[in-house]
C-alpha cells in the first residue's frame, strides 16, 4: 500500500481523505498549508501527493512547479483535488505540472479508486476486491452494518461528506439531506434504521426530533444528535428528554462514532 501526502487546508475534507485512505490500507501524511506541504514532500518519502489549489502561504500551482523542477520529486504523481471545475482550471493545473485532477465535492465511494489510478504498480492494490477487503478487515462493525440504512441530516455539506466517508466503508447504507423538511419526508416514505442529525440548522434538530417522535412509524428509530455547538449540559439534557438516544460532540473520532452507532442499534434491538 502507499504513503500519500494530503495538502489541504479545509479540516473536514482533510479528515475525510485521511480516513478513507486509512480505511483502504494506505498511510496518509497531512499538511494544512502550502509551505508545510512542500517541506513534508522534501522530508518524507511518499508515493503520491494530493494537493488543493487554493492554500494558505503557497498555492497548489507553485507547489506543482517546485516539485516538478526537483530532480527526484518530479517523479511522484501529483493530483489536484479542488472545487475549481472549469475546463480552464483543469488545463491550468495540468500545465502547472499536476498529473491528474479530481473535483470537489468528493464522492467517498469513488475517491480512493480515483486516487489509486495514479499510483505506480508496485504500491497499487492488485484489485478493488483487495482494497475492499482491507477496509473490511479494518473493522469489527461490518457484520452489524449489513442492510443498515442511516439517514444523516446536516446543513453543512462537508459534515455530510465526512460522516458518509466514515460509515460507508463499514457497510452502512448512508442517505444524506441538507434540509430537515426533505429528511422528514424521506423518512416517512422509507423509514431508516438510524437517524443522525445536527442540532443547529434553519429548522432545528429539536424540531426534527419532535416530528420524528410524533410519527408512530418513526418514533422507535434511534436518533443521535451530533453537534459542534453544544456548549451547555442542558442542551444534551433537553435532547435526551425529547427522546434522543445519544448526544455526541464534534470533533469525534471515527472509531468512537462507529462504536456509538453499534451500541445504539444493539440497544434498540433489545
Amino acid at each position: 500500500m502507499a504513503r500519500i501526502l494530503v495538502i489541504e487546508d479545509n479540516k473536514a475534507n482533510l479528515e475525510l481523505m485521511t480516513y478513507l485512505f486509512k480505511a483502504f490500507g494506505h498511510t496518509p501524511l497531512t499538511a494544512r498549508d502550502g509551505e508545510e506541504g512542500l517541506e513534508t514532500a522534501y522530508r518524507e518519502p511518499v508515493d503520491l501527493i494530493i494537493c488543493d489549489i487554493e492554500l494558505p502561504k503557497m498555492n497548489g500551482y507553485e507547489i506543482a512547479r517546485r516539485l516538478k523542477s526537483h530532480p527526484t520529486l518530479r517523479q511522484i504523481p501529483l493530483v489536484a483535488v479542488t472545487a475549481f471545475a472549469m475546463v480552464d482550471d483543469r488545463d491550468k493545473a495540468m500545465a502547472a505540472g499536476f498529473n491528474g485532477y479530481i473535483s470537489k465535492p468528493l464522492e467517498p465511494e469513488l475517491f480512493v479508486g480515483q486516487v489509486e489510478a495514479f499510483l505506480k504498480a508496485d504500491v497499487k492494490p492488485t484489485s478493488r476486491a483487495q482494497a475492499t477487503a482491507a477496509a473490511e478487515d479494518h473493522t469489527p462493525f461490518r457484520a452489524e452494518a449489513k442492510n443498515i440504512i442511516v439517514l444523516i441530516v446536516d446543513n453543512t455539506q462537508a459534515n455530510l461528506q465526512l460522516m458518509q466517508g466514515i460509515l460507508e466503508p463499514y457497510g452502512y447504507t448512508v442517505i444524506t439531506r441538507l434540509r430537515v423538511d426533505e429528511a422528514l419526508a424521506l423518512a416517512r416514505e422509507s423509514p431508516p434504521d438510524l437517524i443522525i442529525s445536527d442540532l443547529h440548522m434553519p429548522i432545528s434538530g429539536y424540531d426534527f426530533l419532535t416530528s420524528i417522535k410524533a410519527d408512530s412509524r418513526l418514533s422507535r428509530i434511534p436518533f443521535i444528535f451530533v453537534s459542534s455547538t453544544m456548549l451547555y449540559e442542558e442542551d444534551s439534557g433537553r435532547g435526551f428528554d425529547m427522546g434522543a438516544i445519544r448526544f455526541l460532540s464534534r470533533p469525534i473520532e471515527p472509531e468512537v462514532l462507529l462504536a456509538e452507532i453499534e451500541a445504539c442499534l444493539r440497544q434498540n434491538s433489545v
